[in-house]
C-alpha cells in the first residue's frame, strides 16, 4: 500500500526513513500491542494480532525462534477457582522468577516462594500438587515470517519438565539440551508440536536447524526491543484493568517442601485461566502486509476451538 493513501493531502509523502516509527511511535505501540500464539485442547495453534484470529488454526506442530525468556520459571496464585464467565482477574500473587511476591501483587501468599503454604505439595485442588501454579512465557518469531513481528507464547506447566528422548524435551530440559550442545534457543529454529502420545495437553521442543543470517538479524532486532520483554513478564500493566480476587486463608501446613518441578501426581487444569486478562492486553498493530507468506501456514483447520493458554 502506498503511503500516500492515509494522508489527505493530494501528493502528499511519509518522511519516514522505510516506515519506521519514531521513538515516540515505538512508546505508544508497546502500551497495548500483543501478539500471541495460542494453544488449543483439540491440537491446534491459533495466532491471535489485535485480539483476533489471522489465519485458520494449525494443527499438531509450527516452527519458531525463541528469542526470549526469562532465566526462572514464574509462579502466579490464584485464590479462587477458575470460572470461564467471571470477569477477568489478576493472580492474587505471582512472581516472575519465581522466587518472591511480586510487589504490585494485590494478595501476597508470603514474603518468599520458599516459605509459602501455597507451595507445599497437596495444597491444590482436592489435596493433589501445589496451588501455587509454574509458568513460562516466551517470545518467539516465526519461521518464514522475515516481518520480524514477535509473538507471545504461553509453555502449559505440564510441558515445562520431565524427561526427554533424544533431542525431543519439555521446555526446561530441552534448553539445557542445546546449551550442552553448544546452541542458544535464539540460535536454533524449534519445533513445537502436541506430545501425541500423551493423556492430557503437553508439548515437546525438537531443535530443527541453526538459524540463517537474515533470522540472526531479525533476532538481534527483536531482542533490542523493548516491548519483546513486556511479552515474558506478568505485569499489572499487562492485565489492563483486572481485579484481583477475593483473599484465601492459607491451610496450616505441618512441613513446607519447595521444588523447581512439579511432583509427579500435579495435574495441569486444562482450562488455564488464560482469559483473566482484560481485551485491551490483546490490542495491537495491524500486521504487516509481508505475513501474508505464512499465511499459508496456519490455514489448515477451522478457528472455533477452545482456547487453552
Amino acid at each position: 500500500m502506498s503511503n500516500v493513501t492515509i494522508f489527505k493531502q493530494a501528493g502528499a509523502v511519509s518522511t519516514a526513513s522505510k516506515h519506521e516509527l519514531s521513538d515516540l511511535g515505538k512508546s505508544l505501540a508497546t502500551v497495548s500491542n500483543t501478539r500471541r500464539i495460542q494453544t488449543n485442547t483439540n491440537g491446534t495453534f491459533k495466532r491471535l494480532v489485535n485480539g483476533e484470529q489471522i489465519g485458520k488454526a494449525i494443527r499438531g506442530e509450527f516452527n519458531a525462534i525463541i528469542v526470549d525468556a526469562l532465566p526462572k520459571v514464574s509462579r502466579t496464585f490464584y485464590a479462587g477457582k477458575y470460572d470461564p464467565d467471571a470477569k477477568p482477574t489478576l493472580p492474587d500473587c505471582w512472581s516472575n522468577l519465581g522466587d518472591k511476591p511480586e510487589e504490585a501483587a494485590g494478595n501476597p501468599q508470603a514474603s518468599n516462594c520458599v516459605s509459602c503454604p501455597q507451595n507445599v505439595s497437596g495444597s491444590g485442588d482436592n489435596g493433589k500438587g501445589r496451588a501455587c501454579r509454574f509458568q513460562r512465557r516466551i517470545a518467539v518469531l516465526l519461521e518464514t515470517d522475515m516481518s520480524g513481528d514477535v509473538y507471545q507464547f504461553n509453555v502449559p506447566a505440564k510441558s515445562l519438565f520431565g524427561k526427554g528422548n533424544g533431542n525431543v524435551h519439555p521446555f526446561e530440559g530441552y534448553v539445557k539440551f542445546l546449551i550442552a550442545n553448544g546452541e542458544s534457543p535464539d540460535g536454533v529454529v524449534t519445533n513445537i508440536a502436541y506430545n501425541l502420545d500423551a493423556e492430557t495437553m503437553e508439548l515437546q521442543f525438537t531443535p530443527v536447524r541453526g538459524i540463517n543470517e537474515p533470522e540472526k538479524a531479525l533476532v538481534k532486532k527483536a531482542r533490542n526491543d523493548p516491548a519483546t520483554r513486556q511479552m515474558i513478564v506478568l505485569s499489572v500493566a499487562a492485565q489492563g484493568e483486572a481485579k484481583p480476587q477475593p483473599k484465601l486463608e492459607a491451610k496450616p501446613q505441618p512441613k513446607v517442601t519447595y521444588s523447581d518441578e512439579p511432583d509427579e501426581d500435579e495435574e495441569e487444569e486444562v482450562a488455564a485461566p488464560k482469559k483473566r486478562a482484560s481485551k485491551k492486553a490483546e490490542e495491537t498493530a495491524v500486521p504487516k502486509a509481508d505475513l501474508a507468506n505464512v499465511l499459508a501456514v496456519w490455514g489448515n483447520d477451522d478457528a472455533d476451538d477452545e482456547d487453552e493458554d
